[in-house]
């Protein structure tokens, strides 16, 4: 989320720039996806490779986090 609240694309800072939006989230104006459940995800990345994939599946997820518990 670190990286995010960076990226230009964070629904905050491209507000800065005019960008206007509905949505009440915390948004990638790039991808669209709420930031808070896409950061959560192991299994996913930035398209604009900003941060890559933790684990290379949802399955690989889904397994190291039943693990972790």
């Amino acid at each position: 989320m670190a990286i995010c609240l960076q990226c230009p694309h964070h629904s905050d800072n491209a507000k800065k720039d005019g960008y206007t939006s509905v949505r009440p989230d915390a948004h990638c104006t790039n991808c669209g996806c709420t930031l808070a459940a896409k950061t959560k995800c192991l299994s996913c990345e930035c398209p604009l490779k900003k941060w890559e994939a933790v684990v290379k599946s949802q399955e690989e997820e889904y397994k190291l986090k039943n693990d972790l518990k």
